[in-house]
């Protein structure tokens, strides 16, 4: 199960939006062995297409060595998908390459209808996973919250 704070979530769904209509992509790093995730990180999408997104090489190992350098892993991977569910694609199972990481999808095809769903992916094989919602304002909450659907809005 995936647990994110709202703030989170929305600078996702924000991120998505505002890169539409090419795919967004970003991680959401978090203290390594914690399964927390808190520090949002914006990526950029190399391809700048609609139906695919690649991390730039570059900004990806200097985004990972920072990750290491503060002893944080990638917690959460995301992307938008622009036209299609927010289901993981076979190039996106090809390009699965964090066992330990929850891959967060958003579809975008709606412009009032927001699709987030999260899975994990360990050697091709995919499970869709629960999203819970939890705590206030703080990106970085991790006290008790209350379940929220958050599959649409």
């Amino acid at each position: 199960m995936l647990t994110i704070s709202p703030v989170l979530r929305e600078k996702i769904v924000a991120h998505a939006r505002a890169d539409h209509p090419d795919e967004a992509c970003g991680v959401i790093a978090g203290p390594a062995g914690s399964d927390r995730p808190e520090r949002f990180i914006p990526m950029l999408n190399a391809e700048r297409s609609p139906t695919f997104y690649r991390f730039d090489s570059l900004e990806q190992l200097r985004v990972w060595r920072e990750m290491d350098d503060r002893g944080e892993e990638p917690v959460v991977i995301y992307h938008s998908h622009t036209a299609t569910e927010a289901y993981p694609s076979r190039t996106d199972l090809s390009y699965a390459s964090e066992p330990g990481a929850h891959y967060v999808l958003v579809s975008t095809r709606e412009p009032d209808r927001t699709e987030f769903r999260s899975f994990r992916i360990v050697d091709g094989e995919v499970s869709e996973e629960e999203v819970r919602i939890t705590g206030g304002d703080s990106a970085a909450e991790d006290g008790p919250g209350e379940d929220v659907p958050a599959a649409t809005e």
